[in-house]
């Protein structure tokens, strides 16, 4: 069985006319032939600071006044007349702050000065304390 195709079957494309293909839904393209806008949000994750520990010192009846204002210096860049204010403090009160840090930066210094104390034959102690 054969099967014939008419002319009427077949439409041609008519000169000069363009044919657009059919617009989907979301197209990006409204009806009066503009493109419509949309907008794309994008939320900053917000970042946690970090805890902050404070840093003291001890007193004790051997470690000379001299010692601490020279590991005070050393460990936490203060001059010397700010080393002697937090040493007379400790002094006076058993106890002063040597500084305001993140925990792992808290736990390095405690532990030089602890070791710095230890190899110097001082009985100096240094803990640190979540402000």
């Amino acid at each position: 069985m054969s099967q014939s195709i008419s002319r009427s079957d077949v439409t041609a494309p008519s000169a000069g006319r363009i044919d657009h293909p059919p617009r989907m839904a979301g197209d990006g393209r409204s009806g009066s032939g503009s493109p419509t806008t949309s907008v794309i949000t994008k939320t900053k994750p917000r970042t946690k600071r970090p805890n902050l520990y404070r840093v003291l010192i001890l007193n004790d009846d051997y470690t000379p006044m001299e010692f601490v204002v020279h590991v005070l210096e050393k460990f936490f860049n203060m001059d010397v007349e700010a080393a002697t204010k937090v040493m007379l403090h400790v002094h006076h009160h058993g106890i002063g702050e040597c500084g305001v840090f993140t925990y792992e930066i808290a736990e390095t210094k405690v532990t030089q000065v602890m070791d710095f104390a230890r190899k110097h034959q001082h009985p100096l102690q240094c803990v640190m304390e979540k402000k």
